[in-house]
């Protein structure tokens, strides 16, 4: 319980430095209120990558929003869509627990992902030419440098728009945007083992994009199903 204080304070911490750019007080209000919501999401995603938002701490929507510099109604409405995702609960009266993610349920999601990106990936190795893969390159390079710089928010951006690029090339978009939300919810910390992922971790899933990259551009097949099959493996 002391090391989970002490992880929840440090978290906390963190979060206080975090903030939402001010709003141009010109923009119509409308406008204004859905682009705070969105940048306040995405602060929360972050947080969530990071670990600085714990699995099985509850936060309060005054609370957060004060460590963002923002009012609580976008961040109830960012955390109302998290829950949507399955990433927080509601706590009546109290605000958002963030979900306890075991093992089990990261290699469920694992498994959910390879069934829809293996196939997909292995059939336009047989058919994209090797200059739509090579255009690639620097989605595969961005994960590099992120994971080098130990970045995990980051990191987690770049890699989902890795996956995203690839399987669009399919041009099925509703087979994408399925893809993207489960690579987006294995992302999340488990509540066992280590908050973050190691800095040696990410650079190994890196050096894995940049070799499947270079498979594809080669069209060697076997090395394509190989390096496929082994990323999701590892996931």
């Amino acid at each position: 319980m002391e090391r989970a204080g002490a992880r929840a304070t440090e978290a906390s911490a963190r979060c206080a430095t975090a903030r939402v750019p001010e709003q141009d007080p010109g923009a119509r209000g409308g406008v204004r209120r859905s682009s705070v919501r969105g940048q306040v999401l995405d602060a929360l995603r972050a947080a969530l990558v990071d670990g600085d938002l714990a699995p099985g701490e509850v936060y309060s929507a005054p609370a957060l929003g004060e460590r963002f510099g923002v009012s609580a109604t976008p961040v109830r409405e960012a955390m109302q869509q998290l829950a949507l995702e399955g990433a927080v609960e509601v706590v009546p009266n109290r605000g958002f627990r963030v979900a306890r993610r075991g093992a089990r349920e990261l290699g469920e999601l694992a498994e959910v992902r390879a069934l829809i990106e293996v196939p997909v990936m292995l059939r336009l190795a047989r058919s994209v030419p090797a200059g739509r893969w090579e255009a690639l390159r620097p989605l595969a390079e961005a994960t590099v440098t992120a994971a080098a710089a130990g970045d995990r928010a980051r990191y987690a951006d770049a890699d989902r728009a890795f996956h995203r690029a690839l399987l669009g090339l399919s041009g099925n978009g509703q087979l994408v945007q399925v893809a993207d939300d489960l690579h987006r919810r294995s992302q999340w910390p488990l509540v066992t083992g280590p908050v973050h992922a190691r800095r040696a971790d990410l650079v190994a899933d890196a050096a894995e994009h940049t070799a499947l990259l270079d498979a594809l551009v080669a069209g060697d097949l076997g090395v394509v199903q190989s390096l496929v099959r082994e990323h999701f493996a590892g996931s």
